[in-house]
């Protein structure tokens, strides 16, 4: 059997698999959400995060490999641009929670803002109701939606493109796309964890907040491409043509984002808390102090002190195998992240894994893999007729 063979296979298997997880861990979700809605949305909005931060942050690194033309992007690069292919389903998984601000009863919403009786009783919801409401929410979120799908649909047309006619010029136009649309997709990803997420608690905000989840979402991005490239290194062609040192661009930005996000973390943190503002501290103390000051510190060891002292070190970027576990290790961190970030926003009594969180990873996550697997077998591992990796190859067996 030959390489291309055992990898479609594979991939044929995985499909298989994380869909039949994937739709009975969605139909035993149901039953379980029927009798609780209010839980089930409160699980949708986590679960949804965490399976979203990997295609939006497939789209971050797209747009950068194509923005700076290193070659670090060649062995993930269809794995991202699979990645992004998965938008579409996203969108589709996004439904529910438009359907939660009419469906559920009112006083069981998920977002404040969207209850009548709360929005009356709070100025301050008021005065931000021309923002957060429910048409204007869903507005804002096709539109969100139709422009990371419209840049991921060109980035993957262009590179289709080149893969069959080797035209050099498909390159520089999409370089050309990656410039305007890497600012485009900041800031519009900024403003939709802003109406997602941040609004869960209405009278809070954050400037870096946006920044926070790019970085986040670049993670969960990167480390699920190291992931999968490990999965298939042992078959043609990534065996023979992705030698040791070309995995050090890698580890670096994995380092330098686990660094950003320490950063970001940290000034957001100092800033607030130096600014003695009622509106923005209790958001801090409810996860820094008391019953979750345990979670924060476990994702201060294992989010940056961990793999900060692990990525120093050359021979784990050099060794794919053992970058593939510190990959794994942030992968499985950015969900105690996000649920740090998202859950206390409704329960801040004390860290509880609900049974619905778990079934809302499963039933959601078993959806999106099998969507990338069909997306990923559908073209080769690596780029073809890329002359950004041409001479590089023609190296490559030496280094």
């Amino acid at each position: 059997m030959s390489s291309s063979e055992i990898i479609q296979q594979r991939l044929n298997s995985r499909q298989t698999q994380a869909l039949i997880v994937g739709v009975l861990g969605l139909v035993v979700w149901l039953v379980f959400g029927l009798r609780d809605t209010q839980q089930f949305f409160r699980s949708y909005i986590f679960a949804f995060m965490f399976w979203a931060a990997i295609p939006l942050g497939c789209l971050g690194i797209l747009l950068l490999h194509h923005l700076t033309g290193g070659w670090w992007g060649y062995p993930i690069r269809r794995v991202v641009e699979a990645g992004t292919r998965t938008l579409p389903v996203v969108f589709i998984l996004f439904l529910p929670l438009l359907w939660s601000l009419r469906i559920t009863p009112v006083d069981h919403r998920l977002y404040l803002w969207a209850q009548p009786a709360v929005v009356a009783a709070d100025p301050i919801i008021q005065f931000k109701s021309p923002y957060l409401n429910p048409g204007f929410f869903a507005v804002r979120a096709v539109i969100y939606f139709a422009i990371w799908i419209l840049i991921a649909s060109l980035l993957n047309k262009w590179s289709d493109e080149q893969d069959r006619t080797a035209n050099p010029a498909l390159k520089s136009r999409m370089s050309g796309l990656s410039g305007p649309g890497m600012v485009i997709f900041v800031v519009i990803l900024t403003l939709a964890v802003v109406d997602w997420v941040m609004s869960l608690e209405p009278h809070w905000f954050s400037t870096m907040y946006g920044f926070i989840f790019l970085v986040t979402d670049g993670l969960a991005g990167l480390s699920f491409s190291i992931l999968v490239v490990r999965g298939l290194s042992d078959q043609e062609p990534l065996k023979d043509c992705l030698p040791p040192k070309r995995f050090i661009d890698l580890g670096n930005m994995m380092l330098a984002m686990v660094l950003l996000w320490a950063y970001l973390s940290f000034s957001e943190l100092l800033i607030i808390w130096a600014g003695n503002l009622k509106n923005e501290i209790p958001w801090y103390k409810e996860r820094a102090f008391g019953a979750w000051a345990w979670v924060g510190a476990v994702l201060l060891i294992f989010h940056f002190f961990v793999p900060f002292f692990l990525l120093l070190q050359r021979r784990v970027k050099r060794r794919l195998v053992v970058l593939a576990r510190v990959a794994a290790l942030l992968f499985a961190v950015t969900l105690l992240d996000l649920y740090w970030i998202i859950v206390p926003a409704y329960d801040a009594t004390a860290p509880q894994v609900h049974l619905q969180d778990l079934l809302g990873i499963i039933g959601l996550g078993g959806l999106w893999l099998g969507a990338f697997c069909w997306q990923y077998k559908k073209r080769p591992l690596l780029p073809l007729h890329d002359p950004r990796y041409e001479v590089a190859l023609e190296h490559s067996h030496g280094d």
